[in-house]
């Protein structure tokens, strides 16, 4: 409320019922002066000839702010409404579940400035073995014709203070183009599930680009003794990852349909680098969990995961991917078994290096 405003109104209200109503009050027990302090930004208001209010007259004074208020509004959105619709249909154009997908960090600050997120363009030429040869190849290649990513984990702040299972977010950038995102991951779960299953929790992460519209998305049922997590597009089912048990190692297998195309075995707990090799032990692809500082790994999950794909000769690279120093890989994978490799990222990240709410 406008409390200059309120003052001026009950300063005039005040003058007019000292001369209207004291002469009638002359003959009763007179008033009592008091004199209020208000404080409005550090200055102060002080008057000695404010008599005691009623509760009537302060009902008076609180609809007069309220008509103030309203009236205020009105003109606001009378001169304001053309000059914000372009940026609120823009934040509603996004993915429902991603209006705000990476917290304050990104993208409520860039809301707050207006900022609106671009596409950056593929760091890979979409051709050869990266050309799209389905419709399902063609939705994720936005996101996937790069070299290198680096998906990030946001701080999960009601975890870390409360021990509060929340729903994992992540932010994918090309190494090329760091100045903005070129995808986002938010996981959708049942919140019971998440306090009471913990780790083992079954869910659904959806992957989008920096516009917010879901590209794929995976899914990770239960699991009691060896996880699974999907890849799936438009419902689709396009390959899945499998962990092996194994008492210290990290074995994983991934498939394309129902064609084995790679394998993961890291050596143990010290190694932090996982490895995709194809049957031969030729190298693929790479994923590392990089080391984000002890403040982040000692107190939080917020984890950073780099995949590299190679790139697939020197003339393939564009932009500043020129500048890059790129895995060597005995071939490339197709943008299909790049989607299952996000998956395995994901899926990294919860069998491993998520304990701190988990068990």
């Amino acid at each position: 409320m406008n409390w200059t405003r309120s003052l001026r109104f009950l300063s005039n209200t005040v003058r007019k019922c000292i001369g209207e109503d004291c002469r009638a009050r002359s003959s009763r027990r007179p008033l009592r002066s008091i004199a209020p302090t208000y404080r409005h930004f550090g200055r102060r208001f002080e008057n000695d000839d404010y008599p005691l209010l009623d509760r009537r007259f302060l009902a008076q004074l609180w609809e007069a702010d309220r008509k103030l208020e309203r009236s205020r509004e009105k003109r606001k959105r009378i001169s304001g409404g053309h000059g914000n619709r372009k940026r609120i249909s823009h934040y509603n154009h996004r993915n429902l579940l991603f209006e705000r997908p990476f917290g304050k960090s990104t993208s409520d600050a860039a809301f707050a400035e207006g900022k609106v997120w671009k596409q950056p363009p593929p760091s890979q030429s979409v051709s050869g073995v990266l050309e799209p040869h389905s419709p399902e190849e063609v939705q994720v290649a936005p996101l996937l014709a790069r070299s290198n990513l680096l998906i990030t984990r946001d701080i999960e702040w009601a975890n870390l203070v409360l021990g509060f299972e929340q729903e994992n977010r992540y932010a994918i950038v090309d190494v090329c183009y760091p100045q903005s995102p070129v995808g986002f991951i938010r996981e959708q779960s049942n919140i019971i599930a998440r306090q009471l299953l913990r780790l083992r929790r079954p869910f659904v992460a959806y992957i989008t680009d920096a516009m917010g519209n879901e590209l794929f998305r995976v899914r990770r049922p239960f699991w009691w003794i060896t996880s699974s997590i999907y890849a799936e597009v438009d419902g689709k089912e396009i390959g899945v990852v499998h962990r092996r048990w194994h008492l210290w190692r990290r074995v994983y297998d991934l498939y394309l349909g129902n064609k084995q195309f790679a394998t993961v075995e890291n050596p143990g707990f010290w190694s932090w680098t996982f490895t995709l090799k194809d049957i031969d032990g030729e190298v693929l692809a790479e994923i590392d969990r990089d080391w984000r500082g002890f403040g982040f790994e000692i107190f939080t999950d917020a984890g950073q995961y780099v995949i590299r794909f190679g790139a697939s000769d020197p003339v393939s690279r564009t932009g500043p991917a020129r500048g890059v120093q790129e895995l060597e890989v005995a071939r490339h994978l197709t943008l299909s078994e790049r989607a299952v490799a996000v998956a395995l990222a994901i899926s990294l990240d919860n069998d491993y290096f998520s304990r701190h709410g988990g068990w």
